[in-house]
């Protein structure tokens, strides 16, 4: 029996071979160390990394920012969720300058030895896209109001050791951290953490080989040592949540029906129209534009924030965000250093103001979140009006 570093557990795969999970910390230099060990001690047939196919390729090509296409990428609606994935790398990248290694160096490493051995490599994750969409699908829009901000004023700056991070890779105080986590953000634990528990489980036990070697964050082993050998359904776990409930439905379609029968009401029986039409275009485009201003954004997307706001907020089909965002894009177009540098910008707030690419999504966020506060408003506002302003 090879000597193992503490951070392995050995589990049997389907086959009957050996698997041997390494549970990292992403930005260790021990991790690295381990995984070379652990492959020179085994020689695994096959080695597993943490990755989807998407991270793998942005964790291999140096080039990947140069193709991306931003106006792409919000007619999709993926701002949200890429701004969500840049907040989040961001701060393991600097918790990784802080240490002087680089964030997912042991998977590199790992890809590397696949690579030199001429060794098979599994990506045992789940699509990143689809994490990210579960989770946020699964989040109410004050979970998502909160989580955006506290992702954005996190503090990022407070000094980690890597005695710390070390303690993380014997999982009790991950575990808590994940726990107080779940305290706040539930559904983010369950998406992020205890689904990929599964599916990188499935992928570890059915991996191809006598000997397997899988690289994954400390934090997933327990979850994977609980369920191995559990049947796992990975297309329910690629579901995306389409917010189909009756309670959505009835909100996203019963707002916009009864503030256009308000307008009918106060035009018809209260020789109100014009009034609660100005207090609805006001709430809703007073609030979007200062959403705008607050990103800094270009004067013309602050222009279409207050023009566009009312308006979009009786469409459900389309956001003021998108609107806004568009023409942020197309005013202050990114160019080549923007995306080569997004992953730098992306670690600070003033990175964030001076990057074309995350300013773009920084007022198509802010305008959507001032948009929706302004159609709550602006429904209260012109239901008291009808309510409580002359006779009817």
């Amino acid at each position: 029996m090879p000597v193992l570093p503490e951070t392995v557990t050995v589990l049997e795969t389907a086959s009957g071979g050996e698997a041997y999970v390494i549970g990292t910390a992403h930005v260790s230099r021990q991790s690295v160390e381990d995984v070379e060990k652990v492959v020179e001690e085994v020689s695994p047939n096959t080695i597993v990394v943490e990755l989807c196919s998407a991270r793998h390729e942005s964790m291999t090509m140096k080039d990947r920012w140069r193709n991306m296409d931003v106006v792409k990428v919000i007619r999709e609606g993926k701002g949200v969720l890429l701004m969500v994935n840049l907040m989040l790398s961001s701060f393991q990248r600097r918790i990784g300058e802080k240490l002087g290694v680089q964030p997912g160096a042991e998977m590199k490493k790992g890809i590397e030895l696949a690579r030199d051995q001429q060794t098979e490599l599994v990506l045992g994750d789940r699509d990143v896209q689809t994490t990210l969409r579960r989770t946020w699908g699964h989040l109410s829009f004050w979970e998502k109001f909160r989580l955006l901000f506290s992702l954005m004023w996190d503090s990022s700056e407070e000094e980690v050791s890597e005695e710390e991070l070390e303690r993380l890779k014997k999982g009790d105080v991950l575990s808590e951290m994940l726990d107080d986590m779940g305290q706040h953000f539930p559904s983010i634990r369950e998406r992020l953490i205890s689904e990929r528990d599964l599916w990188l489980m499935d992928s570890v036990y059915h991996a191809p080989g006598e000997k397997v070697v899988a690289i994954v964050g400390a934090g997933h082993v327990p979850g994977m040592v609980e369920h191995w050998g559990q049947s796992v359904d990975k297309a329910e776990l690629s579901t995306i949540p389409t917010g189909s409930s009756w309670g959505w439905l009835l909100l996203k379609w019963g707002l916009p029906l009864l503030i256009i029968a308000t307008f009918i009401y106060g035009f018809s029986t209260q020789d109100m129209g014009w009034e609660v039409v100005k207090v609805w275009f006001l709430a809703n485009g007073v609030l979007s534009a200062l959403g705008a201003l607050i990103a800094l954004g270009h004067p013309l997307s602050i222009i279409t924030a207050f023009l566009a706001a009312p308006f979009t907020s009786l469409n459900p089909t389309i956001g003021a965000g998108l609107v806004v965002g568009l023409v942020e894009a197309f005013m202050r177009k990114p160019k080549v250093e923007d995306c080569e540098r997004l992953g730098e910008d992306s670690m600070t707030l003033k990175g964030w103001f001076r990057n074309r690419i995350t300013r773009v999504l920084l007022v198509m966020v802010f305008s959507s979140l001032c948009s929706l506060l302004g159609t709550y408003l602006g429904a209260w506002g012109v239901l008291s009006l009808i309510g409580f302003g002359g006779e009817a």
